[in-house]
């Protein structure tokens, strides 16, 4: 089953370039796919009828009691049977049904397969959780196809509303498939849960209340989804889709998916009282109501639409009802609906393909143009009004046998509305044939193009079905019957004929009924008509929708004012007002005893971390609350070395650097104040917030821990840390072994969030050259702007030791050496000589020491991250002293590269285990002995860690290219800033002329920046 899973998904996935490569042919492979299910389906009949169930477990979340549990017994069996043969049949009819100059069909084909599949992991999954996946599955395909033709508003508008309906079902449905999997102790096994329920031994220690609440929530879902009243608005609305869509999903498909789940949960749960009337009530009432709406459309599929919510209403009554003889029934008329619904709209859709028109007022003449689809859809039509010996009249006939003897009051009551809803599915199974076929006086024949043999293959297919299954009642009693006798009551039966009685009489009534129905139409749409106009589902679904509107309106209006002090002080109420309440809650788990430190110097370091904290409040210049907010994050790291913890304080102590460093960077285009106006209210406002947010978080973080009733989860980590990381630093090994999952997705969204600021700064390509010295020079000697006694940096690169240098060159008085490359680049005003000499003394230190945090990390303070903060730190430092060209000159490689390059050597390290037999992330140790370094005691983490050092170093290199590097250039150029760079002329060079005149044409030289920086 998960195989046919997998095909489904791979197929989905190739449809769209299938189909752009063959075309429309590409629908006949495709249907294989569905096809192959339903054939692998058939081959298991024989054991699924002995009871020997196919059943196939593969463990997916287990702590959440999830996993791919499948089982096919006789009902999965059956609708994998009607999911697969029927979107075998309809894909096959799409390759005649689309034009060859369609567009998006490869995204309908891959939508189309893609629900087939979800369909089929819904009808055979055993795991109550993996249900509502696919479930939610089928949800979201369904839009995809109702809408699909985005192009219009009918489509997007239906699209919307079968997402909506259907999607808040799905949620109430989870609620209560959780709600019964936690009674039933937290199993959430489908099969067991009903076997629990039936023997009477579901959540015996549960309050009453609680299973009737669930199973309410679980019908919400099936309603919804089978569009039963109130939902039933969204199925008449969804055929604004194309036909084979209404003849899969509306036919055979998504709303079986309701009929299914209640036929899955009744034989457990029908007893209850809240279950049983919700299905009458319910069913019967879709039952009526689409069969009366049905008789007065016009259009032939928005008449099978209503019709089609009248049969499932049919249906849910006689699977949910809870007898035995009944199920049987409603399991019959859930296959030969199958049949004849799909095949009814299969044929409207070949109506309008030939004539162009659904409108049965401006059809006539048709049955003698189209005899074959004519008979078809007398076939049809005559299973759906339960006419001898179609499928249709087997089953109604059986439900209703079953009624007539059941005995009790309520039987009786079911009795007549099933009656009368099947004499108005009589009268419009009429209407509909009479409508597309039967001449009419004074409305011309349409002119009707030739249908193909492939367009007819599949209705014909399905009409004949109809007719063989209804011809075999006995083999369809021996296939339906074992899932039929989970429930509870005496058995019935299928037959053609049960002799004189109830059920008969009733069906010549039925029939009598319909057909007068029929003949009065005219009378009947009159009387429709005069009908007072109610107030539907529909009506208030969009009131709903409006109201929903005008308070998110009002809501954003409110809370949406632009500023960002103003959503923040929302964001801190509401932690304050909804945290501070539990807490209040949970004032008897308040510890016997609360230590304030372990030594005065904690509480010291804490009073000067909250001084900071209160003045940054307080602060109006940026730059001051900056440089605070830089002391309250070392006075944490100090924290954290008291506390014992030195890799925290290394790793924290680093990243504050580098945070003050960007804070620093990005303060530079930003006012030097808050506000122009500064109003003490306002900082006071903001010192008591943030304290009282303070206090809050402590006191729920006391709480917590004197909640604590079992043992940390931490307690465990030093010995799995050892054992299984095979290092000694515990919080290294914790990321990069035993939540290298949560690394993983880290340093992904590091990158994504790194490629996503650079994106917003750069005004240029992200991926062109670096800027460096040696280009700089070469752009400045071709414009002639060396000049005023300004030293050349490419010269005094390429200067032979040793040779004499122009006094006028002299950088360091009675030296001729260049600190930095990059150095001479700046203006005077920006130069340091003790910055770049003392620079120049630590920055290859600072590079060694962050490699060996990276090789020391696994046993002692360090690891990748710490390592790759200390290059990232060297190279802020590098920038400072000699601005972007110095930057490129010590780091010439693109962020991105590393980025990349460190993302893909954590994830090889982490799958490379998984190729020898391993699992993904597991880390091994390799014992060697080299001649240098004596014993060497590596773990395989150390290549993940790696990865971890190469991300964080690109991170800041990309900081430092956009925040850093690309401001100054974008300053200089719109004249914010004065210019860094060295030059006497800066109107007649632009700064990002830097190429080389062997690398770049002339015309593609940038217009010079004649007004940026003077």
């Amino acid at each position: 089953m998960l195989q046919l899973l997998m095909i489904h998904a791979a197929a989905a996935l190739l449809a769209p370039a299938v189909v752009s490569r063959f075309g429309r042919r590409a629908f006949l492979g495709l249907a294989a796919v569905p096809g192959a299910a339903a054939v692998w389906a058939a081959m298991q009949t024989g054991d699924v009828l002995a009871g020997n169930l196919p059943v196939q477990e593969v463990t997916w979340v287990p702590a959440l009691g999830i996993d791919f549990a499948f089982r096919l017994d006789v009902l999965a069996w059956l609708m994998v049977l009607i999911v697969g043969g029927v979107g075998a049949l309809v894909l096959m009819y799409c390759a005649a049904y689309f034009s060859a100059h369609a567009t998006a069909l490869g995204r309908f084909a891959g939508a189309f397969v893609a629900f087939a599949g979800a369909m089929l992991g819904l009808v055979t999954t055993d795991n109550s959780l993996a249900l509502y996946v696919f479930w939610e599955l089928t949800t979201i395909f369904s839009f995809l196809l109702i809408g699909h033709y985005h192009d219009r508003q009918a489509s997007r508008r239906a699209a919307m509303q079968a997402i909506i309906v259907t999607t808040f079902g799905g949620l109430a449905m989870l609620a209560g498939l959780i709600a019964l999997g936690e009674i039933d102790g937290g199993s959430y096994r489908i099969s067991e849960l009903v076997s629990s329920a039936a023997a009477g031994e579901l959540g015996p220690g549960a309050h009453p209340a609680f299973v009737p609440a669930a199973v309410v929530l679980v019908l919400l879902g099936a309603l919804s989804k089978s569009a039963q009243i109130p939902f039933h608005f969204w199925l008449p609305a969804a055929m604004a889709a194309p036909t084979p869509v209404s003849a899969y999903l509306h036919a055979a498909a998504m709303v079986k998916a309701g009929v299914y789940l209640v036929a899955r949960f009744a034989p457990g749960f029908a007893d209850l009282a809240v279950w049983r009337w919700a299905v009458l009530v319910a069913g019967l009432g879709s039952l009526l109501l689409g069969g009366y709406r049905a008789l007065r459309q016009h259009d032939l599929k928005l008449l099978l639409a209503f019709g089609t919510i009248s049969q499932l209403g049919l249906i849910i009554v006689l699977v949910g009802y809870g007898d035995s003889g009944v199920a049987l029934a409603g399991l019959a008329m859930l296959a030969a609906h199958a049949l004849f619904k799909a095949a009814l709209f299969l044929i409207v859709g070949i109506i309008d393909w030939s004539v162009g028109t659904r409108d049965l007022r401006e059809l006539s003449g048709l049955g003698r143009r189209m005899p074959v689809t004519a008979v078809a859809a007398a076939l049809a039509a005559a299973s759906m009004a339960g006419i001898p010996p179609m499928a249709g009249y087997v089953a109604k006939e059986a439900a209703l046998e079953s009624l007539a003897h059941g005995g009790e009051p309520l039987d009786w009551v079911v009795l007549v509305a099933v009656a009368v809803g099947s004499a108005l599915t009589v009268a419009y199974a009429l209407r509909f044939w009479w409508g597309a076929f039967v001449d009419k006086p004074g409305v011309a024949v349409p002119e009707a193009k030739r249908t193909s043999r492939l367009i007819m293959a599949a209705p014909v297919v399905l009409a004949a079905g109809s007719l063989a299954v209804g011809l075999m009642p006995a083999a369809t009693e021996r296939a339906l019957a074992p899932y039929a006798a989970t429930y509870p009551g005496e058995p019935g039966h299928l037959t053609l004929w049960g002799g004189v009685g109830p059920a008969l009489l009733t069906t010549v009534a039925v029939l009598a009924a319909g057909v007068a129905l029929f003949a009065g139409r005219r009378r009947v749409e009159v009387i429709q008509d005069a009908m007072p106009e109610v107030r539907g589902a529909k009506d208030v679904y969009r009131a709903l929708l409006r109201f929903l509107d005008n308070l998110a309106a009002d809501v954003t209006a409110l809370t949406q004012r632009g500023s960002l002090p103003a959503y923040l002080s929302i964001i801190l109420i509401t932690i304050i007002v909804t945290a501070g309440a539990v807490g209040l809650t949970l004032g008897d788990t308040w510890p016997v005893s609360v230590r304030l430190w372990d030594s005065p110097m904690q509480g010291a370091v804490v009073l000067i971390v909250a001084i900071a904290a209160f003045l940054v409040a307080r602060a109006r210049r940026r730059l001051k609350a900056v440089l605070l907010l830089g002391v309250s994050g070392y006075g944490v790291a100090l924290l954290y070395e008291l506390h014992g913890a030195p890799d925290l304080a290394l790793t924290q102590t680093l990243v504050e650097t580098v945070t003050l460093v960007v804070f620093v960077l990005v303060l530079r285009r930003l006012p030097a104040y808050f506000s122009n106006r500064p109003l003490a209210t306002s900082r006071w406002w903001r010192a008591i917030l943030g304290a009282v947010v303070g206090i809050t978080v402590a006191v729920l973080g006391v709480l917590a821990t004197g909640a604590r009733v079992h043992e940390p989860v931490s307690v465990d980590f030093p010995a799995e840390a050892f054992q299984f990381g095979y290092g000694k630093n515990i919080v290294n090994v914790t990321i990069v072994d035993i939540r290298a999952w949560d690394t993983m997705g880290e340093i992904s969204v590091v990158v994504v969030a790194a490629t996503g600021v650079a994106s917003l700064i750069f005004l240029r390509a992200r991926t062109g050259r670096i800027d460096r010295a040696a280009h700089l020079s070469a752009a400045r000697e071709r414009h002639g702007v060396w000049s005023g006694g300004m030293p050349d940096p490419a010269a005094e690169l390429r200067r032979p030791p040793g040779s004499e240098t122009p006094a006028k060159n002299i950088r360091v008085p009675g030296r001729n050496r260049t600190w930095l490359s990059g150095g001479a680049t700046l203006a005077p005003q920006r130069r340091s000589v003790i910055f770049e000499v003392g620079l120049r003394l630590v920055f290859h230190s600072m590079l060694v020491f962050s490699v060996f945090l990276l090789f020391s990390g696994h046993n002692a303070p360090g690891g990748g991250f710490a390592g790759g903060l200390v290059a990232g730190i060297a190279l802020i430092v590098r920038y400072l002293a000699g601005g972007r060209y110095e930057l490129g000159e010590a780091a010439p490689v693109h962020p991105g590269v590393l980025l990349g390059s460190g993302l893909f050597l954590a994830a090889g390290a982490g799958l490379v285990p998984a190729l020898v037999g391993g699992t993904v992330l597991q880390s091994t140790v390799v014992d060697v002995t080299l001649p240098i370094f004596g014993d060497v005691h590596l773990a395989t983490a150390l290549f993940f860690d790696t990865g971890v050092y190469l991300v964080v170093i690109g991170l800041v290199l990309d900081i430092l290219r956009s925040l850093g590097a690309e401001v100054d250039r974008q300053g200089e150029l719109e004249g914010n800033q004065a210019p860094d760079i060295a030059f006497d002329d800066p109107s007649r060079v632009a700064d990002d002329a830097l190429p080389a005149p062997d690398t770049r044409a002339p015309q593609d030289e940038p217009t010079p920046n004649r007004g940026g920086a003077r």
